[in-house]
């Protein structure tokens, strides 16, 4: 198997397992607030906690299944322009959408990094009842746009490959 094919398999079970755990992510939430619903108006004990860790959920669901969610082709789309083109005009506004995905998604990236590296450097906390360290809640977004970019690059190669065939 050479490097390349590797790397995508790599990739492959990278996403695919910060999608599983997006998914279980959900669950907890799901049982948590629902739990806490039964605590609060049946038994007037509410467990306080669950709303802050049911906010930090969402926020690791979204960029943990991002990139997942792209190869699955699952993000919402425009068709209206699509269907009405040629297959290989298609193929361009893929290629064309993928790389001002890229673009985006690589400044995300940056400034991502720089700011959760700041958070961390600064032992910067959330002032809530919980206090997690800032860094940690928002490191998740330079890694899920960083697993997004190379989701678009492998898009815009699979479309000018695919452009190349008929």
């Amino acid at each position: 198997m050479n490097t390349l094919k590797y790397l995508e398999k790599l990739f492959d079970v990278i996403t695919d397992a910060l999608a599983f755990f997006a998914g279980v992510i959900l669950i907890l939430i799901m049982v948590s607030v629902s739990l806490d619903v039964v605590m609060r108006y049946f038994l007037k004990a509410p467990m306080i906690w669950v709303d802050e860790l049911a906010e930090y959920g969402l926020l690791y669901i979204t960029f943990m299944g991002t990139a997942w969610l792209l190869k699955q082709e699952g993000h919402v789309v425009v068709d209206l322009i699509g269907n009405a083109v040629s297959l290989k005009r298609r193929k361009m506004l893929t290629l064309f959408s993928s790389g001002v995905g890229l673009f985006v998604c690589a400044i995300v990236t940056y400034f991502g990094v720089e700011v959760t590296w700041s958070l961390f450097a600064r032992g910067i906390y959330n002032p809530t009842m919980l206090e997690i360290p800032r860094g940690v809640l928002v490191a998740v977004i330079p890694l899920g746009t960083f697993l997004l970019c190379i989701q678009f690059l492998r898009r815009m190669f699979a479309s000018l490959r695919d452009s190349g065939r008929r």
